[in-house]
């Protein structure tokens, strides 16, 4: 049993995947296994899995065409792991070489964590630096974030095996059971590891290291990019459903998070400028659930910015806010598109299908 296993999904993955693959073989911890779960690849990718495969034991190439989107394939990935730490690397990213050792360090001295993540530098195609992705770090942060928008970048998740099966968790299903089946989300795929660790952090420590332990690539071929309805339109129920499982958990009225939430810092258009009477809904909600702290009182004074569709009122929440917190990148790239969404021609504005503000605007 090695300590560290790490799952690669990749379909037709071959411009990067050999930088992905060479950043787990230069890690400074040595004792890790390299899944490599090839979903159909027809670009070479599987023949290049099988030359590293041969190289290095450490290295295994599982042929699975027929999984059942993503989260089928990283399922079947995880009834082959034997390992105490289970990681996650995407075919177009690079993990930096000290974070294996960084993340066992944490899981060893606090055992009690469930996930561990971190932020991440984004490049290009051709692996230009060109930003930074700012996560939230404690538990708290995330738990809170984690209503509006996927608080825990994939490709940099790695989780403590134990608890994870201790819990059923697995991609694609509702752990929580807390809501009726009809109103749980499909999700084979585009935003299956929100879906999962969105729940799990409702139930175990979730945290994100503060230092970047990946490059995150962004690029023509990435699922943002060549499927940004599908995703935002899953993301959406998405955060509706932990929102009504938090809900169910800890016995408080419903409230809905879509008209504040934020994905791939979108702002979300319901045809309505004001969501006071929704804000306020919400934040008792959140303020009884998960008791009083500095984390929740920030993000809720980051979400009442979104409670105004108003850009002039927007512009003087949003400077109040940067004052008394200051804002992350994400947070001023998600104020300044809706600001400049004329100039842009609304890229960056998800408008929904309903004059209403919430009920029955996600189709």
């Amino acid at each position: 049993m090695a300590t560290i296993d790490v799952l690669l999904p990749v379909r037709n993955g071959l411009p990067f995947l050999c930088e992905a693959i060479e950043s787990i073989r230069s890690q400074t911890f040595s004792d890790w296994r390299l899944l490599v779960l090839d979903h159909g690849s027809s670009d070479g990718s599987a023949a290049l899995a099988q030359e590293y495969e041969e190289r290095d034991a450490r290295i295994k190439l599982f042929s699975l065409p027929d999984a059942d989107g993503l989260a089928g394939l990283l399922n079947i990935g995880l009834d082959k792991c034997d390992c105490k730490y289970v990681f996650r690397q995407d075919a177009d990213d690079i993990s930096l070489p000290n974070r294996m050792s960084l993340v066992v360090e944490q899981f060893r001295e606090n055992p009690d964590f469930l996930a561990i993540g971190s932020n991440a530098i984004m490049i290009d195609k051709a692996g230009r630096h060109f930003g930074y992705v700012h996560m939230p770090a404690s538990h708290n942060a995330i738990i809170a974030a984690g209503f509006f928008y996927n608080p825990m970048r994939q490709s940099t998740i790695a989780t403590n095996f134990a608890s994870f099966t201790r819990h059923g968790a697995r991609y694609g299903r509702d752990i929580l059971n807390l809501v009726p089946k009809e109103e749980v989300p499909e999700v084979r795929g585009l935003a299956e590891d929100y879906f999962l660790f969105g729940q799990l952090a409702l139930i175990e420590p979730c945290i994100n290291l503060r230092a970047p332990l990946i490059k995150y690539r962004i690029h023509g071929a990435s699922v943002g990019v060549s499927h940004p309805k599908q995703q935002m339109q899953l993301a959406l129920r998405i955060s509706r459903f932990l929102a009504k499982s938090f809900c169910a958990m800890k016995g408080l009225p419903e409230f809905d998070p879509t008209p504040f939430c934020n994905h791939a810092e979108n702002v979300f258009d319901f045809r309505r400028s004001d969501y006071t009477d929704e804000f306020e809904r919400m934040a008792l909600a959140l303020r009884r659930g998960l008791g009083p702290s500095d984390e929740v009182e920030r993000e809720l004074a980051f979400r009442w910015i979104l409670a105004t569709r108003n850009s002039c009122l927007m512009t003087a929440r949003a400077l109040r806010f940067r004052m008394k917190y200051g804002a992350t990148p994400g947070e001023r790239r998600t104020v300044r598109n809706w600001l400049l969404r004329g100039l842009r021609g609304g890229k960056y504005v998800y408008r929904g299908t309903s004059g209403s503000a919430i009920t029955g605007a996600i189709k």
